[in-house]
């Protein structure tokens, strides 16, 4: 057991209903167990028009090099309907050594793991020399405007200059010790809009189709994949996720069409390349007959592989130390917020069995909880000697 109980803490965050964007008490209570224990900590607030104000938490506590940061956030998505839940999604009732929650795998578990092993190493003199801080934001299940990425800026103003960082994101499959994330593919959204001419379905040479003209357009792009994934990726692959004609009428032949895409992609290629890909194709396909616009979502991510052999081979060696596995060295998935992290440090993702994310009683093992925050402070005691 550790000094400071990470169940404890698990079952705290949770009973903060911080759905985002609402911080719901989760940065407040954080605040007060890391002030207590000497961390010196700061509550920005960010705002940008069309987007809501996002609470983020900045906990720092040592000085000088090396400055290490764990990463994470507290807001969760939406419980669902309640009803269907075993156990109150805010209640943090444990049954059958098994915690139930809304966000007790993403990512509030996390948190609490690492708090509580930043905790305990600090109350042992572990710190000798150097940083460690904490950087939690609540916007992470939301735009992602508000949070990490501008409390990175708001840090670098302030003077911090970070040596590594762990997110403490769901990263493990099936058993707690399967993989460490040390990279992630990139994601490029947008829509391509048809042009077609409005008409009676009765009378169609009189107006333009634009459904088929986009079936058209779609098919060329999944004509072919993108590449076959190399010895760091797996594969780039495209996926549409949205039609719309907007058109309620069973006897009107539509205006316009329009399909909305996601690409995730590997280190073969970046924004630009992919954006010459797909108007290469589109051109191809629509020649001098289709009227199409393609626009891309001006947000997105690069995809990135992190290199740092002491912050992999370190959090590796932490792993095998508490499970007897030695993680693999994974860069599949989504994205997270170490997409932001990556321009400052080096930076790699290690937290929870991830298979209740986002699902109705989400849950995890009390058992795995304690395991990771001994992987969290076996990492701490290596990373700082």
């Amino acid at each position: 057991m550790h000094r400071h109980d990470p169940t404890r803490i698990l079952q705290d965050l949770i009973r903060c209903p911080s759905v985002t964007p609402a911080e719901g008490g989760a940065l407040v209570y954080l605040d007060g167990v890391l002030a207590e224990a000497g961390f010196t900590v700061d509550r920005p607030v960010f705002s940008e028009a069309g987007t809501p104000d996002v609470e983020n938490l900045f906990a720092t506590i040592g000085s000088g090099a090396p400055h290490f940061v764990f990463a994470g956030h507290t807001d969760v998505v939406p419980p669902g309907d309640e009803a269907h839940w075993s156990h109150d999604p805010f209640g943090g009732d444990i049954v059958d050594g098994m915690l139930y929650g809304r966000g007790a795998v993403d990512m509030k578990g996390g948190i609490a793991a690492f708090t509580a092993a930043a905790l305990d190493f600090l109350t042992e003199g572990g710190l000798k020399q150097g940083t460690i801080s904490l950087l939690v934001t609540g916007d992470e299940e939301g735009p992602s405007i508000n949070g990490t990425v501008k409390l990175l800026d708001w840090a670098a103003k302030k003077g911090h200059r970070f040596d590594a960082a762990i997110v403490g994101e769901p990263t493990n499959p099936e058993r707690l010790g399967d993989a460490i994330k040390i990279g992630r593919r990139g994601s490029l959204s947008g829509t391509i809009t048809v042009q077609g001419r409005q008409g009676h379905v009765a009378y169609p040479h009189l107006a333009v189709n634009p459904i088929p003209q986009l079936m058209k357009l779609i098919r060329r792009l999944t004509a072919e994949a993108l590449d076959h994934g190399n010895e760091r990726f797996d594969a780039s692959n495209l996926e549409f996720i949205g039609l719309d004609v907007d058109n309620k009428a069973w006897n009107v032949i539509p205006a316009e069409a329009s399909a909305r895409f996601n690409i995730r992609f590997n280190d073969e290629w970046n924004r630009d390349t992919l954006e010459a890909w797909l108007r290469s194709r589109l051109r191809e396909a629509a020649g001098n007959e289709i009227d199409f616009e393609l626009e891309l979502v001006p947000t997105g991510s690069a995809s990135f592989l992190t290199h740092s052999d002491k912050l992999i081979g370190t959090l590796s060696d932490a792993v095998e130390a508490s499970t007897g596995r030695r993680p693999a060295l994974s860069t599949s998935g989504g994205t997270s917020d170490a997409r932001f992290i990556k321009d400052y440090c080096p930076v790699v993702e290690f937290g929870l069995v991830g298979q209740t994310m986002h699902q109705i009683d989400e849950r995890v093992s009390v058992a795995d909880l304690q395991t990771l925050t001994a992987i969290y402070r076996g990492f701490l005691d290596q990373y700082f000697a």
